[in-house]
């Protein structure tokens, strides 16, 4: 699957069949996200991979729009060291994952994590260091739907030279 393909095929899935995923793909997924770009090449991401089904239960509990956590096979936390931009690349490195892991034929769902009241305790719960920013938390598994959401086209959004309110 090329780059415009995973684009156009990624979902928010939040329903997981039960399989595995395998610690090679997962490895992949984070790699992804590794080379995401990144301000001033500060690169101040740390990913935590959960397939412990108790962590992912506590993560569920705290995250309020992300309950499926606890269902999903994998959950990859982004973290961030406070540096200027670190919404900005951590972002950037969970849209590489959710790209790599569409193009590996698995679904996923990005649940925030930047200045939700539960980021400090999803810190913990992974046993980071206190001063790291949750940016997001990422459900990964084999999907158990399909779900397909209308998306605006392009001539919806796309304005040239500036923007038009009507077209």
């Amino acid at each position: 699957m090329d780059v415009f393909e995973a684009i156009a095929a990624r979902r928010s899935v939040r329903r997981f069949r039960s399989d595995p995923v395998s610690r090679d793909l997962l490895c992949r997924i984070v790699d992804a996200g590794r080379l995401a770009p990144t301000a001033h090449n500060d690169q101040p991401w740390e990913f935590v991979v959960i397939t412990d089904g108790v962590r992912r239960s506590r993560i569920a509990q705290l995250a309020e729009y992300g309950k499926f956590i606890a269902d999903a096979p994998a959950c990859i936390v982004t973290l961030a060291q406070p540096t200027r931009y670190y919404v900005e690349d951590g972002s950037a490195a969970t849209t590489n994952m959710l790209l790599a892991a569409t193009a590996l034929g698995l679904g996923t769902c990005w649940v925030a994590g930047d200045k939700k009241p539960y980021a400090p305790q999803i810190v913990s719960l992974c046993g980071a260091p206190a001063n790291l920013k949750l940016v997001s938390m990422i459900a990964v598994g084999y999907a158990a739907e399909t779900p397909s959401p209308s998306k605006r086209t392009l001539d919806q959004v796309l304005h040239w030279e500036s923007f038009r309110s009507s077209r």
